[in-house]
């Protein structure tokens, strides 16, 4: 699955708001993790599909008492038919609840920045000002990079009124959630691949080489060997991702790669879990045996204990 994308931050250093359109790229799914998924080495992705990216960070700062007290209270959660066992499809809802869980307070969050006269609706002109307004008044004329911040308002004004379906200039409540998390949208797909050709196309040709696409990933130190990964990920771009042959990967042959069809994460990471703990194999998952993998635990999405309360009640 593609998770491998890697995190794009540009800041806005005296600005009183980050631009929540250029906080990531939107290439991958950012409910579950911007951690690469690799089953033999990395277990960081599993924690956070398993927590929640902020929750499993307090997570890791919890006592094995603790761990394993809060792992008892979401075991039993997930348990929605309380037989004692978590199936397949038991941790596959919790796991798409834990994505809609977290769309839904990154757009509470920014909400209450953006909507600036309470009318549960945000105008582009209330996003670009408080995005942008002190920059705005001076034509961005004391920002070092000029030229990038004024690239960063017009990606996101392109956004924004792909987002706005009705083209009134002014964004519901899903709209925003359209601006903010495309990649949920099928209207907006085209848009989250134009983005990603812009970001990685660096000379501007409107297409993605081998060396771009490396690039966007791996810059090699001086004197380092380049790691195994990377002659992986070079393989993978000449027989996949270069679906015709012709030495890049155009618009079509980048959608492919980021928007591959119809493919429920969720229900990946289900499988993967349940094949990670499931001691005795027989489909099923116990606290028991999750217990005994509490380590591996630890570092997966489904155990968002941050957001857990103390009484165990929990919005679903």
């Amino acid at each position: 699955m593609l998770l491998q994308s890697l995190a794009l931050v540009y800041l806005l250093v005296a600005a009183t708001f980050a631009v929540p359109a250029q906080e990531k790229r939107v290439h991958h799914h950012a409910d579950l993790s911007d951690h690469a998924h690799n089953d033999a080495h990395d277990f960081q992705y599993d924690h956070e599909a398993f927590l929640g990216k902020e929750e499993a960070k307090t997570f890791d700062q919890l006592t094995p008492e603790e761990s394993k007290d809060r792992l008892a209270k979401i075991v039993d959660r997930i348990d929605t038919d309380k037989d004692g066992f978590i199936n397949h499809a038991e941790l596959h809802y919790w796991i798409k609840h834990r994505q809609r869980r977290y769309i839904e307070e990154n757009v509470n969050k920014h909400w209450r920045d953006y909507d600036k006269n309470e009318d549960d609706k945000i105008a582009w002109g209330e996003y670009k000002n408080t995005t942008y307004g002190f920059y705005l008044d001076e034509e961005f004329d004391d920002v070092e990079d000029k030229a990038t911040y004024k690239s960063m308002l017009t990606r996101d004004e392109r956004r924004f009124k792909t987002a706005d379906r009705d083209g009134d200039g002014i964004a519901t409540r899903e709209e925003f959630t359209a601006f903010l998390h495309p990649e949920e949208f099928d209207y907006m797909k085209d848009l989250v691949v134009q983005e990603t050709i812009e970001d990685i196309d660096k000379n501007g040709d409107g297409k993605i080489s081998l060396n771009e696409y490396i690039g966007d990933m791996y810059t090699p130190e001086e004197g380092e060997s380049e790691p195994e990964w990377v002659q992986t990920e070079k393989k993978h771009f000449t027989d996949f991702r270069d679906a015709n042959k012709d030495g890049y990967m155009d618009f079509g042959e980048v959608a492919q790669w980021i928007l591959p069809g119809e493919v429920d994460h969720a229900d990946n990471e289900a499988k993967h879990l349940i094949h990670e703990t499931d001691s005795n194999k027989d489909g099923l998952v116990t606290l028991s045996e999750m217990l005994d993998k509490l380590d591996f635990i630890k570092i997966s999405t489904i155990t968002d204990y941050g957001a857990m309360k103390d009484d165990g009640h929990d919005e679903l």
